[in-house]
């Protein structure tokens, strides 16, 4: 199912990963060798940095010849930060045992000391943000602010068979899309673009998001348990009902699927429940939900100049629709 994707396979990528990884373990260190070692912990764990990555290339997307600057990288970095810091959170949230293939912070050290520093790489990522201004920090302040939105209207809605798209939506626009909708407004902004430009950035980051989230809510209903690293319809399981499940819910098999959840589920439920979904149509519907995010995002790129930078953009949003055709 993976296929290679063209963010993670730009000329000059491994330059960028590298300032991109030295400014990340920069903004970890601390004077306390217990918050270094924690805060740093899922830092060194890896991860593609898709938001370094988009905000380096919004920044070279108005001229193509355009470099990334250290504004730029900064800027990326803040909002991985940002990033990481909420998975701290997450993983407590969940009771996660491992994240990126290493234990997670709350499995290792605690819950309350995955909190804490959590909230220590927040508050680095605004002193990085701070450092380039006080609109990208008032940016970056309101996006953390909108992330935990998303993050507590999902958990008003868990268990709830009578969840709508719209929440749905509202809910990932928070928890995933806004980040990135920051990443490509931080790297236009820093690039002192023309501001019709940073909006269509900002638009592209956006849409790219909310197609991410989609397209990772679809994974998790049709992949298989060794792809995901996790049981497939987890987040079912876990009563967060995702795309794919409330589009199955109008769908053949549907009532079936709302009387079994609503709860906890069984092992054999669970598989009963990830079999409906599987069979009816709520995941073409999905699929096709993502698509026209995918299409909205492209369709931002077009009010920028042609750049290689904006290519790379719209590549890698095309790119997240490749292996969901059914």
């Amino acid at each position: 199912m993976a296929t290679p994707n063209p963010l993670l396979d730009l000329p000059g990528l491994p330059v960028l990963r590298e300032r991109v990884e030295k400014r990340l373990l920069g903004a970890v260190e601390s004077d306390d060798t217990a918050m270094a070692e924690m805060a740093s912990h899922l830092v060194k764990a890896g991860g593609k940095r898709l938001r370094p990555v988009l905000a380096a290339l919004s920044s070279t997307a108005g001229d193509p010849a355009a470099t990334v600057s250290d504004d730029a990288v900064t800027g990326g970095v803040a909002c991985e930060l940002v990033h990481v810091g909420s998975l701290h959170h997450d993983d407590v949230i969940d009771e996660a045992a491992t994240r990126h293939g290493v234990d997670s912070v709350n499995a290792r050290w605690g819950n309350l000391r995955a909190i804490l520093s959590g909230d220590f790489l927040l508050a680095r990522a605004s002193e990085l943000a701070a450092s380039l201004g006080t609109e990208v920090a008032g940016l970056l302040a309101a996006t953390i602010g909108r992330l935990c939105e998303g993050e507590v209207r999902e958990l008003q809605f868990a268990y709830q068979t009578d969840r709508s798209v719209a929440d749905y939506a509202a809910a990932i626009e928070g928890k995933t899309a806004a980040l990135y909708s920051t990443a490509c407004r931080i790297g236009g902004i820093v690039a002192d673009l023309p501001r019709a430009q940073v909006d269509a950035l900002t638009d592209f980051g956006l849409h790219y998001g909310m197609a991410f989230q989609v397209v990772d809510d679809i994974l998790d209903v049709v992949a298989t348990d060794e792809e995901l690293g996790k049981p497939a319809g987890h987040d079912m399981a876990e009563g967060v009902y995702n795309l794919p499940v409330l589009r199955a819910f109008d769908g053949a098999g549907g009532g079936e699927l709302r009387s079994l959840l609503g709860g906890p589920l069984e092992p054999d439920a669970q598989a009963r429940a990830l079999a409906i979904v599987r069979g009816g149509d709520g995941v073409t519907l999905a699929v096709s939900d993502a698509r026209a995010y995918v299409d909205r995002a492209v369709a931002d790129l077009d009010r920028l100049p042609p750049t290689p930078a904006g290519e790379a953009l719209a590549s890698a949003a095309r790119h997240l629709l490749v292996g969901l055709d059914r």
